[in-house]
């Protein structure tokens, strides 16, 4: 072998001695795993049925709250609404959270209020101008923090959905406290004492002196439903969540 040779050999021999093995690429960023969304929330977002009793509980509602203020003087009395699930929907944090894999935690949920991109219910509007129409004020009492009320506020704003005041939860999740405050003029300096004549809620504890036991009193807890109170359907999550599974 010539001398050229030889050396083309040993430099080539000495490379592979003392070259290790490439470096280990970085490990690329995990990316959220998508999650199908719940049967609860597929209900409620792609079902007629959802849209139907929705609409029926507005429509019972708006027939009864006719008959109750026919003999009431304007300006005195008002109906009192829970906000999430009962006028705005929430259906599209449900979706981003399925999309993204990801389960609900407070800053998620800080982030969806702060974007005010909650839609009304359908008949939502509608009801809430009838109140004002028939001479009522909209009490919104909702156990969203009482940090989140001014963009509560302006997410019902931003689609031109009606109301006259927005109580938020400071610390007892009780609403009865807020419902007095209505009823004794202290909600809101532009508002009077009302009458609270209608409630309408998702969870058994948006109407007043109830809770998930009496789903064990029978027909005489639920008198009141249809005349005083409008339960609308809420399959997501509610107080009932509590209930042992029979």
């Amino acid at each position: 072998m010539k001398p050229l040779r030889l050396l083309l050999v040993a430099v080539i021999l000495t490379g592979c001695a003392t070259a290790g093995p490439p470096p280990p690429s970085a490990e690329p960023t995990p990316t959220p795993t998508a999650r199908p969304l719940s049967k609860s929330a597929h209900w409620m977002g792609s079902s007629a049925e959802y849209q139907a009793l929705v609409r029926q509980t507005f429509t019972l509602a708006g027939q009864r709250l006719r008959e109750v203020v026919a003999d009431r003087d304007p300006g005195t009395w008002a109906v009192a609404l829970d906000a999430d699930e009962t006028v705005i929907s929430n259906l599209g944090y449900e979706r981003e959270l399925a999309r993204q894999g990801e389960e609900s935690t407070n800053e998620l949920w800080d982030a969806w209020v702060a974007r005010r991109a909650a839609p009304p219910l359908p008949g939502a509007i509608e009801f809430l101008q009838l109140i004002h129409d028939l001479g009522g004020y909209v009490a919104v009492v909702t156990n969203r923090v009482d940090e989140h009320c001014p963009d509560t506020e302006a997410n019902f704003r931003a689609f031109d959905i009606p109301f006259d005041v927005i109580l938020c939860r400071k610390e007892d999740r009780q609403k009865e406290p807020r419902w007095e405050m209505v009823q004794m003029g202290t909600a809101s300096t532009r508002l009077p004492p009302l009458e609270i004549v209608i409630w309408i809620g998702d969870n058994i504890r948006d109407f007043p002196s109830l809770d998930q036991s009496d789903r064990l009193r029978g027909e005489r807890a639920f008198v009141d439903f249809g005349t005083l109170y409008f339960a609308m359907p809420n399959p997501l999550y509610g107080s009932w969540e509590d209930n042992p599974q029979e």
